[in-house]
């Protein structure tokens, strides 16, 4: 069975997979309510002593919520766009996933999630965290990043700005990782099988070209954003548990079929060696 494969506008350059090693340092940091929700988790970030990292915001509340959605080609020969803001008025964060790194040496975080709306079912999004305000005080997960960073920078293939990891100055302690980006076209269980790590552990978030997994239907179209829930490496191979979304607003969730997922735009990864 071919692979989907999607053409981008500009030159196909670069090497697939970029992946620098790091040191991860596990953090359970209290992020403050009344701030928006990157502003509350750069600054708990910092407090700590990193500038980089990743978070999983589980269990946040926020208000208002404001996310997008993947939306149709905008026809100036990118492949896919954004919708128009989506806005709830209170939402829980059930999963999410953010990563923390830098734009022209500032902030810069990056995250994809589901959340429920007072009795409402849950929906997944792409988080415009300088909008979306923290709710109420949070103890949240992650690990702060040393070694190597994301650093946001113009890409030419895609024409997006996109996180690409650069190395960064190394604090002792922590466990090793490799912080890693995925290009288009490349499928994500492949690359993730080509760094021949026999057992870790696998967070991350970006966009495949729709989506397909060993049982649930698949997500149809071009571009589908997804989150990492569960991801590892162990002794019955790669297994990836994601929530998805792509151009119809649906929420899908399930494990990946191997081999079957190519990368839309980008994968941005943290690979815990060890489990």
């Amino acid at each position: 069975m071919s692979l989907p494969h999607l053409t981008h506008p500009g030159p196909v350059t670069g090497p697939r997979l970029e992946a620098l090693p790091a040191r991860a340092h596990p953090l359970t940091l209290r992020l403050r309510a009344g701030r928006p929700i990157f502003t509350a988790a750069t600054e708990a970030l910092a407090a700590a002593g990193f500038t980089a990292g990743y978070l999983r915001l589980d269990g946040a509340v926020l208000s208002p919520v404001v996310h997008v959605i993947p939306a149709p080609a905008p026809g100036d020969g990118r492949v896919a766009w954004f919708s128009a803001p989506r806005h709830l008025a209170r939402a829980r964060v059930g999963a999410g996933g953010l990563h923390v790194g830098t734009d022209n040496g500032r902030p810069f975080c990056h995250c994809h999630g589901v959340w429920s709306g007072v009795d409402a079912p849950p929906v997944m999004g792409h988080l415009l965290g300088d909008e979306s305000l923290l709710a109420e005080d949070v103890v949240v997960v992650g690990w702060g990043l040393s070694g190597a960073a994301f650093r946001r920078e113009h890409d030419p293939e895609t024409r997006f700005p996109i996180f690409a990891p650069v190395p960064a100055p190394l604090i002792a302690g922590g466990r090793p990782a490799w912080l890693c980006r995925l290009r288009p076209n490349e499928d994500l269980a492949r690359a993730i099988h080509s760094l021949n790590l026999p057992q870790a552990r696998i967070e991350g978030i970006g966009s495949l070209i729709g989506a397909r997994f060993l049982i649930e239907p698949p997500v149809p179209g071009e571009a589908a954003e997804f989150l990492i829930e569960a991801g590892v490496v162990g002794p019955d191979g790669l297994r990836l548990q994601i929530a998805a979304t792509g151009l119809d607003g649906r929420l899908r969730r399930g494990l990946l079929a191997p081999g079957r997922n190519p990368v839309c735009v980008t994968a941005e990864l943290l690979l815990l060696p060890g489990g």
